[in-house]
């Protein structure tokens, strides 16, 4: 049987930047759905099941999901438009973009960094590669090429030494035990306070959310836990993280599969979730912790689902209080386990095991298939 449709491994860099896009938010709607795709695949979801999450049609998902794996992030911003033919060579453009990235320091310049203008004089003044080029030229040339104005900033990789051996066991589990595989983790802060978002309103006559400067409610953290099998998110809302509500939680998951069978947990390396207390009761009852790599939260399936979580309940809401919030926040969650199982998704679901059957080339992170099944 051939394999399903599923982005290659995600580097540490490649995780944290779709997690970040996810969890904030994104101005551009296109880039924001892309990267719940691409989280939602590299955490074990299938297409029809991804296509469900973020409204889209299942070959928009695969197209997505193939233009990641050959060109990487690249692909959360797609060119659409056309033009009239270009007037410089990939020679030259690739010249202007190495120019754009070095230090005006480095051509004799007295000044730190190119503005549009100071770029586009050095280049037509270039005497060994002069290159005429107009500033709205320029500037769609950079932003074509991802060339911007950034600030500094900060990355972390895992140094897990066992960072491979952990995300091919979590692989492994998503592949071969995917009805016995959860997820667990803490979404939050979350405190009482108007958020702003988007709204369908009159050209001009935006919804308001009146300013607050007295926040005297305090916060509390989603204790949430996903079922791959099921594709069902559930949790409660607690005033703090700690050992006690993150056994309670995976309580939870184990009566999920009350026949005793094994399961298999998702989870990060929080300091709650390695107690001696919930250790021991895994060990008795059954249940394989599976941790991500350190500073590789990215790999857990719930994260995916934490951003329409946000989008739909935080966003543009103005919640008086913890009660008003928590209860806003569980009727979407029974709205979405609801609508999971929707006839229209079982049937996609059927006609992609039909597709995958049927089709041939090469997997996500495999070898060609000569007989596909």
């Amino acid at each position: 049987m051939a394999e399903p449709v599923r982005v290659r491994r995600l580097t540490d860099q490649e995780g944290q930047q779709l997690q970040r896009i996810v969890r904030r938010g994104s101005t551009s709607t296109v880039r924001y759905r892309r990267a719940i795709m691409l989280l939602a695949s590299a955490d074990g979801n299938r297409v029809p099941v991804i296509a469900q999450l973020v409204q889209a049609d299942e070959d928009t998902v695969r197209d997505v999901i193939h233009r990641f794996n050959e060109i990487g992030l690249t692909c959360l911003d797609p060119r659409w438009a056309g033009g009239r033919p270009r007037l410089l060579s990939d020679d030259e453009e690739d010249f202007v973009i190495q120019t754009a990235t070095t230090r005006p320091t480095n051509f004799g310049k007295p000044f730190t960094r190119w503005s549009i203008r100071k770029l586009a004089d050095h280049l037509r003044r270039n005497i060994a590669r002069p290159i005429r080029i107009g500033r709205e030229a320029l500037r769609c040339l950079l932003a074509r090429r991802k060339i911007t104005f950034q600030r500094t900033k900060t990355w972390k990789e895992s140094t897990d030494p066992n960072r491979d051996a952990k995300l091919d066991r979590i692989d492994h589990v998503l592949a071969h035990f995917p009805d016995r595989a959860f997820a667990f983790d803490e979404f939050g802060p979350l405190g009482i306070r108007p958020t702003g978002g988007s709204f369908w309103t009159e050209k001009g006559r935006p919804n308001r959310h009146p300013a607050t400067y007295h926040r005297t409610h305090g916060i509390t953290y989603f204790h949430g836990c996903y079922s791959v099998g099921d594709d069902t998110l559930w949790g409660v809302n607690r005033r703090h993280k700690g050992a006690a509500p993150s056994l309670a939680a995976l309580k939870t998951i184990r009566t999920a599969r009350p026949d005793g069978a094994p399961i298999y947990v998702i989870l990060d390396n929080l300091s709650a979730h390695k107690g001696s207390k919930v250790r021991q009761w895994a060990r008795k009852n059954k249940v394989e912790l599976c941790f991500t790599p350190t500073n590789a939260s990215w790999a857990k399936p719930i994260e995916a689902h934490f951003g329409p979580l946000r989008q739909f309940t935080l966003a543009n809401s103005n919640h008086p209080n913890h009660t008003v919030q928590t209860r806003a926040l569980h009727a979407y969650l029974r709205w979405r386990n609801a609508n999971t199982r929707h006839l229209d998704v079982l049937a996609a679901q059927r006609k992609e095991r039909a597709r995958i059957r049927s089709e041939k080339g090469i997997r996500w992170g495999g070898l060609p298939l000569t007989n596909a099944a």
